[in-house]
């Protein structure tokens, strides 16, 4: 097994986030997280945050970054990731509207490849993260989300892939990640509990369905850089919630170094 960073989706603490950035992110410092993936950043200028990360020891792993806000400006973005020194721009999901028809799905490989490549020539990496909806649709006869790592070269873009979607869509998690191996920096680490209001029920990690311990492996063997705890809905407050996540982690990974 190798030793593989620890983040966490900010995502996960939005509220907490929304009413104080800076504290929450101290927070999640303290709980021993080593690195973060925003979403978002809370208006601060890049340098007061990149100030920030060094006082508290936290690396910048990257962001996730709306399709709307590359297109509407996608150097600004670069820039501000190259400013807190993260190496990751990650386009986190494709609208509804966005991905109905075929010439739909070829404009979004136009737009992913195009993208990469400008991200690559700044000195970062495009990845795409995930959701169920990759592998109920077919698109040039596979799952859309093979289709679009066949159709976009791995310079131009990477894989997150988020395992608790994989396995909530009907897939096998493991060999999606060996599949990918090579081409998958960041791993998102979900565990979940079957459905709620019709979606996914997210919970703290070693609580649900999920073999964490299995992938975990699989992505040691794939070359995964960082593990990354994301929980979209949390049913206890968030902060307690990736705190149970960090300490399963401690106890049954970290544990082994």
């Amino acid at each position: 097994m190798r030793r593989m960073g620890i983040g966490l989706q900010m995502h996960t603490v939005r509220g907490e986030l929304a009413k104080d950035f800076t504290g929450t992110l101290r927070r999640v410092a303290e709980l021993g997280y080593e690195g973060v993936e925003f979403a978002g950043y809370g208006g601060l200028s890049a340098e007061a945050l990149k100030e920030l990360l060094q006082e508290l020891n936290l690396k910048a792993i990257g962001a996730h970054v709306s399709i709307t806000k590359m297109k509407a400006d996608l150097n600004k973005e670069i820039e501000y990731l190259c400013a807190i020194d993260a190496p990751y721009l990650i386009c986190p999901h494709i609208a509804a509207v966005d991905r109905q028809t075929p010439e739909a799905w070829q404009s979004l490989f136009a737009f992913f490849a195009e993208t990469g490549q400008q991200v690559k020539e700044k000195g970062l990496q495009f990845a795409y993260h995930n959701h169920a909806f990759e592998f109920e649709m077919k698109v040039n006869d596979q799952y859309a989300f093979d289709a679009i790592y066949a159709s976009v070269t791995p310079e131009a873009l990477q894989v997150e892939l988020d395992a608790g979607w994989v396995q909530f869509a009907g897939l096998n998690t493991l060999q999606y990640i060996a599949k990918y191996a090579g081409r998958l920096p960041l791993l998102h680490v979900k565990d979940f509990k079957g459905v709620v209001d019709g979606d996914i029920n997210t919970v703290e990690l070693g609580e649900g369905e999920i073999d964490l311990h299995s992938v975990i492996g699989a992505g040691s063997d794939a070359g995964v850089e960082w593990i990354i705890v994301e929980q979209d809905r949390c049913a206890n407050p968030p902060l307690e919630s990736v705190t149970a996540s960090y300490n399963w982690l401690k106890q049954n990974y970290l544990s082994q170094f």
